[in-house]
């Protein structure tokens, strides 16, 4: 494999990791090489307010007696040239010396958007674009759609039997699926900025909807669609640290009031129906900075979500089981036509213990 490209899939390989890490930055790795082929430095970007990947790396050359002046930096996202939560990445490899950067993608965000790169060409600084575009982004897709689209990349998770049951007739549905497929599960919540439900899982499973079964250096934020303010003061969901935004329709200032006291924040997106207008509730947190929306809800509101187009990825397990009469995946329709169906491309299907996992994402849904 040429240098260039073995130093960039390293990079990738380090973004990667930051995998649960990085909300809401974007997941960005950094690998700083001499034009020989020399590996001077690595690092992948920090939590919030922490170094990014490009300063990850100057440290570890620094670290380690290494200059790098004259070096080359491979970097998955365009280098960042504003002054945020850290300072701009762009200047601190030109002060470095550096004097190549290869770059798989340029940032969505218009704060940077060009301009990383421009500064670092007005500072005598090489800039090559391009190589390992798909697989950065497809790592931030989330992050890309929050800036592109201005709503987080929404998935929905959903645990069957093989012939569509998420639940039998009276409710009961634990567990369905394996051990594995739970923790896996968990896995993706984990790399999620926020949790979803509805207020009648909360209602009838009273869960903590939080990252149990996996390793995780912070936990989601949790989102609940509530029109009439009915989450329970004692749910389990009110879990210390952790963000609660409640979503709702009818105003009600005494439970707003007794919510809020339990540290939820209430937000009302009231439709034409007295419900919550799920579309204005994703532009809000994307303007809350909610990159990657994890609904694992019920039938009702998981129906809701694909009747208004607003999912763009299932990420399904399904156990070798047959349930028969029971609870399926989604309340919607009746279509008239199959024509109307929903069209997806399975991305992935994985065996994790003796069930299946299909990652299948909505047709199209990913040109922005």
């Amino acid at each position: 494999m040429p240098e260039s490209e073995h130093f960039m899939a390293q990079a990738l390989a380090l973004a990667a990791q930051s995998l649960t890490l990085t909300s809401p930055n974007p997941r960005v790795g950094c690998v700083i090489a001499t034009p020989d082929g020399q590996l001077l430095g690595q690092g992948h970007t920090q939590k919030a307010g922490q170094a990014h990947a490009e300063i990850m790396a100057l440290r570890d050359a620094a670290a380690q007696g290494f200059s790098v002046v004259g070096a080359t930096a491979y970097v998955t996202l365009e280098p960042c040239a504003h002054q945020g939560r850290t300072g701009p990445c762009c200047e601190a490899l030109a002060a470095a010396g550096i004097k190549r950067v290869v770059a798989s993608i340029a940032d969505p965000n218009p704060l940077v958007s060009g301009q990383g790169f421009a500064r670092l060409r007005a500072a005598g600084v090489a800039v090559d674009v391009g190589l390992g575009a798909a697989p950065s982004r497809e790592l931030n897709i989330g992050f890309f759609s929050r800036m592109i689209r201005q709503t987080p990349w929404v998935w929905m998770k959903v645990a069957a039997s093989l012939d569509g049951k998420t639940a039998l007739d009276n409710g009961r549905s634990q567990w369905i699926t394996s051990e594995a497929a739970r923790a896996d599960g968990h896995a993706w919540r984990a790399r999620a900025c926020a949790v979803l439900t509805g207020i009648g899982t909360v209602l009838e499973d009273n869960p903590r909807l939080n990252v149990r079964l996996v390793d995780t250096p912070r936990q989601p934020h949790l989102v609940v669609v509530d029109s009439r303010l009915e989450t329970p003061l004692d749910a389990a969901l009110f879990i210390p640290g952790r963000k609660v935004y409640i979503y709702a329709a009818v105003p009600n200032e005494a439970r707003q009031a007794a919510l809020e006291a339990r540290g939820a924040t209430i937000i009302y997106r009231p439709n034409a129906n007295g419900k919550v207008d799920l579309a204005a509730m994703l532009h809000d947190l994307a303007a809350r900075e909610i990159n990657e929306l994890h609904v694992e809800a019920g039938q009702k509101l998981n129906g809701s979500f694909i009747r208004e187009g607003l999912v763009d990825e299932f990420v399904v397990y399904l156990a070798p089981k047959l349930i028969g009469q029971g609870r399926g995946m989604a309340h919607f329709g009746p279509l008239d036509d199959l024509a109307n169906a929903v069209p997806l491309e399975f991305k992935s299907t994985d065996k994790l213990g003796p069930d299946l996992r299909i990652v299948a994402r909505v047709g199209g849904r990913d040109l922005f």
